[in-house]
């Protein structure tokens, strides 16, 4: 069985193409898979990726100004990674696409044994908009995290898509829907669980 008194810590980058203080559908949604998630014991913190100058690239570093690296860390930094991103245009956000396009230098990065350094940590991911789309955007978040090294937990995302051509906001309504509440307690149930399993036990050195 797993430890659960194990501490673990959680980082929720909110994708959402407003910078801080506007509010963020993406960052209620986030912020509520954090709340979950310390309910078994892990502690979390968010960041507004909009917030920060994260050039164009695939590199760890792309030079003066970039501020990706000192995210990259607090990345490394945590057990598990929340990516959480608003619907445009039936696709994720063009923030998240840089976030994934970034993570791909991860590639080039492995321990003592091969193996790339996000070996060993979880994603998941949370949808929120007023238009179809969160399948497809989970589907490709997964894809390229899968591709970085990170692993998806049993049932890694939850999502919120309004009623078709009547127009909402996820942070706009009275109470969290039902279905989204279970979907964020069995993801952080999951996702924790998981954790600490590949904290127990590691995935094999490269080759083996």
């Amino acid at each position: 069985m797993t430890d659960t008194a194990t501490p673990l810590s959680a980082l929720a980058l909110v994708c959402s193409l407003k910078a801080s203080p506007a509010e963020s559908s993406s960052e209620v949604i986030a912020g509520q898979i954090l709340t979950a998630l310390g309910e078994h014991n892990v502690n979390g913190e968010s960041i507004r990726v909009a917030d920060h100058d994260v050039r164009p690239g695939t590199e760890a570093d792309m030079g003066e100004g970039d501020e990706w690296p000192e995210l990259r860390r607090r990345i490394h930094a945590a057990d598990i990674l929340v990516l959480a991103t608003p619907t445009w245009v039936g696709h994720m956000s063009s923030v998240t696409q840089r976030v994934l396009e970034r993570l791909d230098a991860e590639l080039s990065y492995t321990d003592d044994q091969g193996r790339p350094l996000t070996y060993g940590k979880i994603a998941v991911t949370a949808v929120v908009g007023n238009e179809d789309g969160a399948h497809k955007i989970v589907a490709d978040c997964f894809q390229g995290l899968n591709d970085m090294g990170f692993t998806i937990p049993a049932n890694g995302c939850t999502y919120w898509n309004a009623e078709a051509m009547n127009p909402s906001d996820y942070k706009d309504l009275e109470q969290t829907p039902a279905a989204v509440a279970s979907t964020i307690s069995t993801l952080a149930a999951n996702s924790a669980h998981l954790a600490r399993l590949l904290c127990e036990r590691p995935y094999p050195p490269a080759g083996e």
